[in-house]
């Protein structure tokens, strides 16, 4: 079963059942809207089963589906859009509307908590584009003076937020800051004159750096490396200690001294041997770390 739903206010809204459904100013009709532009018996909607047929009774103007003006007669369909003096009704059928508002609550990131105490801790889902304002084309409408019909639009860009003021009398202001377009973040105070927001969305992680934690070698692996300075050293004084006294036979003297001097010629290469044992030692172990063996 279709309804008719006032699109400002889903609570003012009629079932289309059969004979018909009347609408006008008059309190007798089924559905009274309190417009002088509208005639007391204005509209009559005749259903037959899943058919609907608009009658504009009154033939003064004041009546337009979809936006053209309707004089006698048309026939109405799902989703159609019935203006009728200053109220927009949509035809609707109410099982798929809930469905649709399920899934765009849940998608909906952005929200502003209202601050003023006459509203205070409701909440106003922010769409991709919401304007602000006293008009009632707004997508968010309050009947405040000081307000400017268009007062300020939010933007939701790649979910990001933004507000741009409409050329407002009074101002839209962020964290007491006069704005005309800048980005909003949680946490905010956005604010059109006097009436004042708190802003409800994701966290903002795009400013945030991730650090790695510091990787230290345990103590044991670096007990394990021998130093090759004091391999040298060691050999060195081995090679002293093994010079033969004197009164040894030349041939001896000749053949310590000539490993005396191999082994110093070696020395320079020592260095670094120890070096690349070192790298060796810590490549493996970052390696057997990432292949979770320690």
């Amino acid at each position: 079963m279709l309804k008719l739903c006032d699109l400002k206010d889903v609570s003012q809204s009629v079932w289309l059942v059969a004979p018909k459904v009347t609408i006008g100013r008059a309190s007798q009709c089924d559905f009274t809207i309190v417009d002088e532009a509208v005639a007391k018996l204005q509209v009559e909607i005749l259903v037959e089963d899943d058919n609907l047929i608009l009658k504009n009774l009154a033939e003064n103007g004041a009546v337009a589906v979809n936006g053209e003006v309707v004089q006698r007669s048309c026939p109405l369909k799902l989703d159609d859009k019935v203006t009728i003096g200053s109220r927009t009704l949509s035809v609707i059928d109410p099982k798929v509307t809930r469905l649709k508002a399920a899934n765009s609550a849940a998608s909906v990131a952005w929200a502003l908590r209202a601050n003023h105490p006459a509203i205070a801790g409701k909440v106003y889902p922010v769409r991709e584009i919401t304007v602000v304002g006293r008009s009632d084309e707004c997508d968010i409408t309050f009947s405040l003076s000081h307000l400017s019909r268009r007062h300020a639009r939010l933007e939701v860009r790649d979910g990001l937020l933004f507000v741009i003021d409409l050329g407002s009398a009074n101002g839209t202001y962020l964290n007491n800051k006069r704005v005309v377009e800048t980005r909003v973040r949680r946490g905010d105070e956005l604010r059109f004159d006097t009436l004042s927001f708190s802003v409800v969305g994701p966290a903002d992680d795009l400013d945030k750096t991730t650090v790695r934690p510091a990787i230290t070698i345990p103590p044991e692996v670096v007990r394990g490396v021998v130093q090759p300075e004091v391999q040298v050293r060691d050999r060195t004084a081995a090679v002293a200690a093994a010079v033969p006294a004197p009164g040894d036979t030349t041939r001896e003297r000749e053949r310590m001294q000539t490993g005396a001097e191999a082994l110093e010629r070696g020395q320079g290469v020592w260095p670094w041997v120890g070096v690349l044992t070192i790298a060796a030692v810590v490549i493996g172990y970052f390696w057997a770390r990432g292949q979770g063996l320690l």
